[in-house]
């Protein structure tokens, strides 16, 4: 090579690219063309539809969507696997240390790392957390809806992570390898700004501290494009303009980020449930996928499992069996059998829910009694999806554990706490049918 460049065109979104180019490539510097980033101009533009995608995600009422994030690199987040990997420490905290009910955990990990790894190793990998709970995001179409949607990002030195505050996200680094970054860039000026994440501090902590006190870094929204929104117009312009054809006339566009498919939790890891009744009347619910030791805090404590959960002994041990599915479907006959049945199967449960839908659930007690839970929307209906049934029926049985009979439940309203949010649940009897009347466990 004679030293010339070889492109005719370097795209930089702000001219401190193209200081930082002159620096150390000036004979690149003619060809710099300074035209915006396309994919920040698509995050700006689907910021309204924000809460379309918190409900695509599944997130719900009062809860906050903690998005995890790694780039593709030794040092990322999810790393080659040494003793300064991050993620395998922090993802059984995710869910031993954050109520179910108030957070919602996802992931999104760079397009390599799927690609370097296999989609069945990572999803083997990370079995146990997608059993209680977490999501995994699309690596291509679904990363930038996510970080939208996010109420705060645990990441990296990677673009997500800068892309996340640039939009004022509350970003923490779980893993900041300066190596590989240019230390006058602005990447590397947020990552020496934001906050760490500390393995010695209780997530909620850290997470709770970080949303009170958070003041987006002016850095990564200023400096991530000089051009915000126009993006599209440089870009064809400068294209055009390299192959001496006139532009079109009509605008230049880029194609609006899609919704994703709605993805419900799938959550089959057994929950310790920590219920208290509270003086007005309230039911707190508190719920831990799977955690490693009993959760603190004041209260009763049960068990609930899904019917599909992946140890089957777990389900002799359960105070509340349920499960998801549609109404009809044929598989599980109506909630009605189905409820009746686990019943029967399980001696040791004392109420078993079937959830229909994402604020209604068809709850059997161990009497016989057949409710239907369901979410009141109150007018008109607040952001996010109502809260998860299966705490209602956790709530439910805390009330029975009280005392209470379910003749007395009927035809009423609880108000179930999780978090700072109270979802206002109304009881409805149902006619039990063929398969009223106490559940007894089969003969042996």
């Amino acid at each position: 090579m004679d030293g010339s460049p070889v492109a005719d065109a370097m795209v930089l979104s702000h001219p401190e690219q193209l200081d930082r180019l002159r620096a150390a490539c000036p004979e690149a510097a003619p060809t710099a063309v300074l035209a915006g980033d396309p994919c920040f101009d698509r995050l700006l533009a689907a910021v309204p539809y924000r809460e379309r995608f918190r409900r695509a995600l599944g997130v719900r009422r009062g809860q906050r969507l903690v998005l995890l994030n790694s780039t593709w690199n030794p040092d990322a987040l999810f790393g080659d696997g040494g003793g300064e990997d991050v993620l395998p420490s922090l993802l059984p905290r995710l869910t031993a240390e954050l109520p179910a009910d108030e957070y919602r955990p996802a992931a999104v990990l760079h397009p390599n790392i799927w690609h370097g790894h296999g989609p069945g190793q990572i999803r083997a990998w990370l079995d146990r957390a997608r059993r209680g709970g977490l999501a995994l995001v699309d690596p291509l179409e679904g990363w930038r809806q996510a970080l939208i949607a996010a109420d705060v990002v645990i990441g990296d030195t990677g673009s997500v992570s800068y892309y996340a505050a640039a939009i004022g996200r509350p970003v923490l680094i779980g893993a900041a390898s300066p190596d590989g970054l240019d230390p006058g860039s602005p990447v590397a000026a947020f990552v020496r700004e934001a906050p760490r994440l500390s393995p010695d501090v209780p997530l909620r902590t850290q997470l709770d501290a970080l949303l009170a006190g958070h003041r987006p870094l002016p850095g990564p929204a200023e400096l991530v494009s000089s051009a915000p929104g126009e993006s599209a117009a440089l870009l064809r312009r400068h294209f055009y303009q390299l192959i001496g054809v006139p532009e079109p006339p009509e605008p230049a566009l880029l194609d609006p980020l899609p919704l994703p498919p709605y993805e419900g939790v799938s959550r089959t890891a057994p929950l310790r449930v920590v219920t208290r009744l509270l003086d007005s009347g309230e039911i707190e619910v508190s719920r831990y996928a799977d955690p490693r030791s009993e959760p603190g805090g004041d209260g009763d404590a049960h068990t609930a499992v899904h019917e599909d959960t992946l140890d089957p002994g777990r389900l002799a041990l359960a105070d509340v069996i349920y499960r998801d599915g549609a109404a009809d479907d044929p598989r599980f006959g109506t909630p009605a059998q189905w409820t009746a049945e686990v019943l029967a199967r399980r001696p040791g449960a004392a109420l078993a829910a079937y959830v229909t839908g994402p604020g209604s659930c068809t709850v059997r007690t161990r009497n016989g009694s057949l409710l239907r839970l369901s979410a009141d929307p109150g007018g008109a209906a607040p952001a996010g999806l109502p809260g998860d049934p299966s705490a209602y029926a956790s709530a439910l049985y805390a009330r029975l554990c009280d005392g209470k009979e379910p003749e007395e439940l009927m035809a009423g309203e609880m108000a179930v706490r999780t978090g700072s949010w109270v979802h206002r649940v109304s009881v409805t009897p149902l006619a039990a049918g063929s398969t009223g009347g106490p559940v007894t466990p089969p003969a042996p």
